[in-house]
């Protein structure tokens, strides 16, 4: 006992001993960081006047304090940023879903202005902008150089103007211009269609509309087919959805699962780290589901794929996703205006962070290039004849009215489904593959 008593005092007088080694140079650590931000405060603020006394123009100060703000939190990472009162309002505006602009949403690499994906039905969308696309110059001014918010404002303008932007496209050899008319974005940020047993449900951005837009959607559809028992499956469509609100992601992957982690973050402080997980109900009654992504599909897109995913819940169909795995809380400031910063990473349930990574599909699928009209014009001309075009050819009579009628019908099924496959080969693919799973499922 004597000897295990003198080990803890021995222990607990080397740990004095040691505080009091160590407390010293600590102590001096701190002192010396704090005179150093100290030095460089001053080093900011003599800059700063001999800027607003020297410089060849006169330059006001709130302007020189906005650009240095900007510039402290555009060095972190690309998505961090300054916004002033006016871009923290149209932030605002965009969140509800109306805004004016092109339709493209956009970041930068390496100092390029990169589309993450062009909105659908927007003018960005209808002139021909794709994901993936680099816009080096707006009406022959060069963006390389400024910084993304400078490049977004170029962009920006009056409702009806034109604009002619610069474009560098991978597999095309030369720069190209594209010419878009400016007009307000009204985004529906979800739709629903039937194609044939299978829902397909668009989700085009994930704003505060999202959730309610697709549940109403579904269930509209669901009604149309005359309830879920005759519904082959659903689609949900992520194709170039540039992300947004993360509340609404989790909504919207919630909907489809009955429990388990939908996400989680975790940021600088372990105790600032969350975890969301689903409740019980799945608005598809467990019917099978098929994601598609794409490299447009970023942010909030790729919680809900790798969610569902992750869960064996949906089968991933596409190409590799954005790969932006941050989380941005907007912060707003004193001036009206806000700061955008990055606090932390989010996970997949599996643990997997898609930061710079991306979401991979289960199945890799490419969309092919968009085949010009002419073409498409001379394939239908040179379609092949049968014998039911040739004059004063017999009827067929061993069929009833009602098994001819049936077979015209899966007839003009099978045309349909060769025409979206003319048109949107991966939502073809995942159709097929729906039908698939659920003739496999009527079958077990």
């Amino acid at each position: 006992m004597k000897k295990f008593v003198m080990a803890a005092l021995g222990g607990t007088l080397a740990g004095a001993v040691l505080t009091t080694q160590v407390a010293g140079p600590l102590l001096a650590q701190d002192a010396a960081k704090n005179t150093t931000v100290y030095e460089q405060l001053d080093l900011f603020g003599d800059i700063f006047e001999r800027i607003r006394a020297q410089y060849v123009e006169e330059v006001g100060a709130e302007d020189l304090i906005e650009a240095a703000i900007d510039g402290m939190l555009t060095s972190l990472d690309p998505h961090s940023s300054y916004l002033s009162p006016k871009d923290a309002a149209d932030m605002r505006v965009q969140t509800r879903g109306s805004f004016g602009g092109l339709g493209i949403e956009v970041t930068q690499e390496e100092g390029f202005v990169r589309v993450v994906s062009p909105m659908d039905g927007t003018p960005a969308d209808e002139a021909g902008v794709e994901a993936g696309d680099y816009i080096t110059h707006v009406d022959g001014e060069a963006l390389m150089g400024l910084t993304l918010d400078a490049a977004v404002n170029m962009l920006r303008g009056p409702v009806g103007s034109e604009i002619i932007i610069t474009v560098v496209r991978e597999g095309v050899d030369e720069p190209f211009d594209v010419s878009i008319i400016r007009d307000t974005i009204k985004l529906t940020a979800a739709t629903a269609r039937t194609v044939g047993e299978t829902i397909v449900l668009r989700v085009t951005t994930f704003n505060d509309q999202t959730f309610a837009n697709m549940s109403e959607g579904l269930a509209r559809e669901v009604e149309a087919l005359g309830g879920m028992e005759n519904v082959e499956g659903i689609v949900l469509d992520l194709r170039n959805n540039p992300g947004g609100l993360l509340n609404q992601a989790i909504e919207v992957s919630d909907a489809f699962l009955e429990s388990g982690e939908i996400v989680s973050t975790r940021g600088r402080n372990p105790a600032e780290s969350d975890r969301v997980n689903a409740e019980a109900g799945d608005l598809a009654d467990g019917k099978p589901m098929v994601v598609l992504i794409n490299g447009g599909s970023a942010s909030a897109s790729e919680i809900v794929a790798g969610a569902l995913q992750d869960h064996h819940r949906a089968i991933v169909v596409g190409t590799k996703s954005f790969g932006k795995g941050s989380v941005q809380t907007v912060m707003p400031l004193a001036s009206e205006g806000a700061m955008r910063l990055t606090t932390a990473r989010y996970y997949t349930p599996s643990g997997r962070s898609i930061q710079a990574l991306g979401v991979s599909p289960d199945i890799v699928v490419e969309q092919p290039p968009r085949v010009p009209t002419a073409e498409n014009e001379e394939d239908e001309n040179h379609r092949q004849r049968s014998e039911a075009d040739l004059r004063g050819r017999l009827n067929n009579d061993s069929l009833s009215e009602d098994e001819q009628r049936q077979i015209e019908e899966e007839r003009e099924a099978a045309e349909e489904a060769a025409k979206l496959r003319d048109e949107d080969f991966q939502l073809s693919y995942a159709v097929d593959l729906i039908k698939g799973l659920s003739t496999i499922a009527l079958a077990q």
